[in-house]
């Protein structure tokens, strides 16, 4: 048999040695910004994940800069896909692990188009560095109620053997619709949405790296070893 395991990222993932339930908790929808903001010769253009590429993308040309910089390999991957050429993704694929690799230099002027409900240290810790940052909020993420309440049902129901996070806006929306579940075995990708978790009180098992990949390769190491 094959663990069952419930993902609630937007992009799909799959596997031949789980069975993979999509079922993202989050939807978004589009704001509108100041497009003046775009009227300036930035140094670096830095995305934080595929939606803000996609987001971005029509108005990528018509934005000058000399350099673009990514967090995670998907995000990259997607980026090449669409023809835009990558000049920096930090190995430890976190806002943390950006900034201990990013050589941005000091008065250099740094676009961040972003979701609204984007963690602010990447850009906290930019300007701390003395770098001008400008981030757009693309788009704000809103509950994706009806998977919410289908898993909810399959966990009520006992049909699922682990269940994934990979941000804090899908742990809050989730713990917030759901009153109260019989279910322990979660696991998550990055300290904050670990620490997002915990504030809710529930414990999960955090993936060795922030990839889907060493995600599901924690909820298997767990299956195996009859943790779940």
């Amino acid at each position: 048999m094959r663990p069952v395991i419930v993902m609630t990222q937007t992009s799909e993932f799959k596997s031949e040695d789980a069975c993979i339930l999509h079922k993202p908790l989050i939807d978004v929808a589009p704001l509108y910004f100041d497009t003046q903001l775009l009227d300036v010769n930035y140094d670096w253009l830095i995305f934080s994940s595929k939606k803000a590429v996609e987001y971005f993308l029509p108005y990528l040309e018509r934005t000058p800069v000399k350099q673009i910089a990514v967090i995670g390999k998907k995000t990259a991957d997607y980026c090449m896909s669409k023809g835009i050429q990558v000049d920096f993704c930090p190995l430890d694929y976190s806002q943390e692990g950006f900034i201990n690799d990013f050589q941005g230099k000091k008065n250099s002027k740094v676009l961040i188009p972003s979701s609204q409900a984007a963690r602010p240290y990447l850009k906290n810790a930019l300007e701390a560095r003395l770098i001008s940052v400008q981030k757009i909020d693309l788009y704000q993420p809103i509950p994706h109620t009806e998977n919410i309440n289908e898993v909810i049902k399959l966990l009520s129901n006992n049909e699922v053997d682990a269940m994934t996070f990979a941000s804090s806006s899908a742990v809050k929306f989730f713990f917030e619709h759901v009153e109260k579940i019989n279910f322990s075995h979660y696991f998550v990708i990055g300290n904050q949405t670990l620490e997002t978790i915990n504030s809710y009180g529930i414990q999960a098992t955090k993936a060795n790296i922030q990839t889907l990949d060493s995600l599901v390769n924690k909820i298997l190491e767990s299956w195996k070893d009859n943790a779940i």
